[in-house]
């Protein structure tokens, strides 16, 4: 098969391309990065020396970062969605996927992280700050997202496979609470979209290795 990923279902950067390859139906076969599957994580370090996962390799091509990775396929192996519109539509999905992979993903990765370091090298400081900077990511978000179903008007785009599991787990790290509705009512309408619940409920059960304690809820 040509299309390969490099992937482990619980990871957040990886839901973001699989709801993607699910979506558009598009073959692939899946490399799964755990113990059980060494051959895979040599390959991937191989191939990219950062180790960071997802990666997709097309016909020996090798293919990192989540949009880049989505836009390959979008290219590549187009199916039945538009990922990223012309125009000014674009340009708004652009933007907020780089805002929820930067400004939601990675201030909520700040605290699940430091919870994984050894004793005596944790950041509580970091940690109080990137929390602030979600806070005001969520509170940009409850301001600024449209009322309609998706992030960018009624179509399901690169933005909305960024907000999925970004708002997933952020919701897990800091409750996004009763004071945003609208955010909340967009997570809510992400997490029944049938291939994000796909990426959720295949994620399952893994969710005893959550650093910082997985809710009983979701």
């Amino acid at each position: 098969m040509s299309l390969q990923l490099f992937a482990h279902p619980f990871s957040s950067y990886c839901q973001k391309v699989l709801i993607a390859l699910w979506a558009d139906g598009t073959p692939f076969e899946y490399r799964m990065l755990d113990g059980e599957h060494p051959d895979n994580m040599a390959e991937l370090k191989r191939r990219w020396p950062f180790a960071l996962f997802p990666m997709l390799v097309d016909d020996g091509e090798t293919v990192v970062e989540t949009t880049p990775i989505i836009e390959h396929l979008a290219s590549r192996h187009p199916g039945p969605n538009v990922w990223i519109p012309d125009g000014e539509l674009g340009r708004k999905v652009r933007f907020l996927d780089r805002f929820f992979d930067l400004y939601v993903m990675n201030n909520m990765s700040c605290p699940v992280f430091d919870a994984l370091r050894p004793e005596g090298s944790r950041d509580p400081y970091g940690v109080e700050q990137a929390l602030g900077r979600l806070r005001v990511a969520y509170d940009w978000l409850e301001a600024n997202l449209d009322e309609e179903s998706w992030a960018v008007g009624e179509t399901f785009t690169l933005a909305d496979c960024a907000a999925a599991p970004a708002l997933f787990y952020a919701d897990w790290v800091a409750d996004i609470g009763p004071d945003r509705p609208r955010l909340a009512a967009y997570r809510a309408r992400l997490l029944a979209h049938p291939q994000v619940s796909r990426a959720v409920d295949e994620a399952r059960p893994f969710r005893a290795f959550f650093p910082l304690g997985a809710p009983d809820r979701d």
